[in-house]
C-alpha cells in the first residue's frame, strides 16, 4: 500500500480529517487538484460547537484574535445565543480561506502528506484495498490505501465514482456571493427582506465589504466560470435601487439552494464527509462547520481501524451517527429559505416565527440547532444527562490532571476523568490505557445546568462524546471501553 488513508479534498473537511488521523499515527496522502489555496471564503466563522472542537485540539490560538458575537438569526429572524450554555460563542468574521491556511499548517507540522496539482480521476474499491487514479505534475499515476475519504465538495468524483446515491432536490434559484472593497453600505448582518428577494451585508477585515444577493425568479444556473462583478451589481441594484457598480471585486460566486444528501456515507472502503455528503442552502453558515465536525467523528474511528484496534464495522457508527445530524442540517436550512427567501405570502410566518422566537425555550431550541449544540448521539443506554452529549469544559485540579477537560483531549485520545480518586476504576481501565488516558482530578466548579452533579467519573471519547458515566449508565466501565476502544491490551 502507498499509505493507508487517501484524503481527496484540501478544504476544511479535509484538512481537519487528516490532522485527525496524524494524531493517531495514521499515514495520510491528501489529494488536491488546485495548485494553491484560492483565497475565496464561502465560509465565515465557527459556530459555538466548531469552537469547542477547535478548542480541544488546541487549535484555537492558532487563529489569532476571534472577535465572538452572541448575536445570530434562523432565516433572518434575530435570535440571541446567550442563553445557551458553553465556554464558547459563536465566531463571526473568520474567513474560510484563513481556516484553510491554519489547518494546512496544523496538518504538515504533525507530518500530514498533502500533494497539491494532484487531480483524481477514477476510484475503485478493490474489496481489501482502495485504488485511485491520479493526474498529477509528473503524470498519470495509481495510489493504494486500505481506506478513501471524499471531502471534495458538492460536485464530488468520490461520490460519482463510487456510485453512492445522492437523493434531493434541485436548485430553484441562482444567488451571488461577493467580497468587495470600495463600497460603504450599511450593515444587514442577518439579511433584509425586500419584494424581490434578499440581501445581506456583513464587513470583514481590510475594508472588504461581503455581499449575498438573492433575486426570487433568477433561473439556476450551471457555471463552468463564476459570475462577473457586473451581473452582482445589476442584481443589487434591481433589488435595492442602488448603484454598486463603483465597488472593486475581490471575488464573485454563485450558489443555489439545492438541498441532497447522500443515502449512505460509507460503502465499502469509501466514505463521504462534508459536502460531498451533504449540499444545502448556506443559511446560518452551518455547512464548513458540520463538515468539520463530520471530520472530527471519522478520524479517531478510522484511525482505529487503520491500526487493528477495532473491526471493520465499527466504522458504520460513522454514518450511524452523522447522517441524523446532516438530515436534520437539510431540514433546518430548507426551513430558512423559506423564511428568507420567499415573497409576501409568507409574511404572516415570519411574524409567528418572531413571536415564538420570543419565547425563552424555543429560541434556545433554534439557537441550539444552528449551533450543534443539540447533538445528542445514541452511544449508550442510562440515565446519566450527559450520555451522548459533548462533555462541558470541566475546570480541574489534581495531581494527574491537566488544567481542564478539554485541554486532556488534546492528543485526540480517549479521557477516562475519575473524579473521586477511584483505585478500583483505575485497575478495571488499565488494559486500555494505551489508548486511553486515566485523568483523576477533582472539578473546580461543577455546571450550573447539573449535567455533573453527583458524577463520580466519566469516559469521554476522542471526539469530546460522553461514552460512559457514573452513576448513571448502563453497561459497565470494560464493556463501554472495549465498544469504543477494542479490546483490552
Amino acid at each position: 500500500m502507498d499509505t493507508q488513508v487517501i484524503v481527496v479534498g484540501a478544504g476544511p473537511a479535509g484538512m481537519m480529517l487528516a490532522g485527525e488521523l496524524r494524531l493517531a499515527g495514521v499515514d495520510v496522502v491528501v489529494l488536491e487538484k488546485l495548485a494553491r489555496r484560492t483565497g475565496e471564503s464561502r465560509g465565515l466563522g465557527f459556530t459555538a460547537r466548531t469552537m469547542e472542537v477547535f478548542d480541544q485540539r488546541g487549535l484555537l490560538s492558532r487563529f489569532g484574535d476571534i472577535e465572538v458575537s452572541d448575536q445570530g438569526h434562523f432565516g433572518g429572524l434575530p435570535i440571541d445565543f446567550s442563553i445557551l450554555d458553553g465556554a464558547h460563542q459563536a465566531a463571526k468574521t473568520i474567513p474560510q480561506s484563513h481556516t484553510e491556511t491554519v489547518l494546512e499548517e496544523w496538518v504538515t507540522s504533525l507530518g500530514g502528506d498533502i500533494r497539491r496539482s494532484h487531480e483524481l480521476l477514477s476510484v475503485k474499491d478493490a474489496g481489501d484495498h482502495v485504488e485511485a487514479e491520479v493526474r498529477g505534475p509528473e503524470g498519470v499515476h495509481r495510489l493504494t490505501a486500505p481506506y478513501l475519504v471524499g471531502c471534495d465538495g458538492g460536485r464530488s468524483l468520490v461520490r460519482k465514482e463510487a456510485g453512492f446515491e445522492f437523493p434531493g432536490t434541485a436548485s430553484t434559484m441562482e444567488m451571488f456571493l461577493a467580497d468587495v472593497k470600495g463600497l460603504d453600505l450599511s450593515p444587514r448582518m442577518i439579511g433584509e427582506t425586500l419584494p424581490g428577494g434578499m440581501v445581506m451585508v456583513g464587513p470583514l477585515p481590510g475594508g472588504v465589504t461581503r455581499l449575498i444577493v438573492c433575486e426570487r425568479g433568477t433561473p439556476p444556473q450551471r457555471r463552468e466560470t463564476p459570475p462577473s462583478y457586473d451581473e452582482v451589481a445589476a442584481a443589487w441594484k434591481r433589488l435595492t435601487g442602488d448603484d454598486i457598480s463603483h465597488g472593486e471585486p475581490v471575488w464573485v460566486s454563485s450558489f443555489g439552494d439545492a438541498t441532497r444528501q447522500a443515502t449512505h456515507y460509507r460503502q465499502g472502503r469509501v466514505l463521504l464527509a462534508g459536502d460531498s455528503a451533504h449540499i444545502h442552502l448556506p443559511a446560518g453558515g452551518q455547512g464548513m462547520n458540520t463538515s468539520i465536525q463530520d471530520a472530527v467523528n471519522l478520524g479517531w474511528k478510522l484511525a482505529a481501524v487503520v491500526r487493528g484496534r477495532m473491526d471493520d464495522a465499527f466504522l458504520d457508527t460513522y454514518h450511524d451517527e452523522r447522517h441524523p445530524v446532516g438530515k436534520r442540517l437539510l431540514m433546518n436550512t430548507r426551513a430558512q429559505g423559506l423564511l428568507f427567501l420567499s415573497g409576501a405570502e409568507v409574511q404572516p410566518l415570519r411574524d409567528v416565527f418572531k413571536e415564538l422566537i420570543a419565547y425563552e425555550p424555543v429560541g434556545r431550541h433554534l439557537a441550539a440547532m444552528v449551533s450543534g449544540l443539540e447533538i445528542r448521539y445514541g452511544i449508550a443506554a442510562g440515565t446519566h444527562p450527559l450520555l451522548g452529549r459533548r462533555m462541558p469544559d470541566l475546570r480541574l485540579t489534581g495531581i494527574t490532571s491537566p488544567g481542564s477537560s478539554t485541554e486532556a483531549l488534546h492528543g485526540a485520545r480517549g479521557v477516562l476523568l475519575d473524579l473521586t480518586d477511584n483505585t478500583e476504576l483505575r485497575r478495571r481501565a488499565a488494559g486500555w490505557t494505551d489508548r486511553v488516558d486515566v485523568v483523576t482530578a477533582e472539578p473546580k466548579a461543577l455546571p450550573d445546568d447539573g449535567s455533573l452533579d453527583g458524577t463520580t467519573a466519566v469516559l469521554i471519547r476522542p471526539d469530546g462524546y460522553v461514552a460512559w458515566a457514573a452513576p448513571g449508565s448502563h453497561s459497565d466501565l470494560p464493556m463501554a471501553l472495549e465498544r469504543w476502544f477494542g479490546p483490552a491490551r
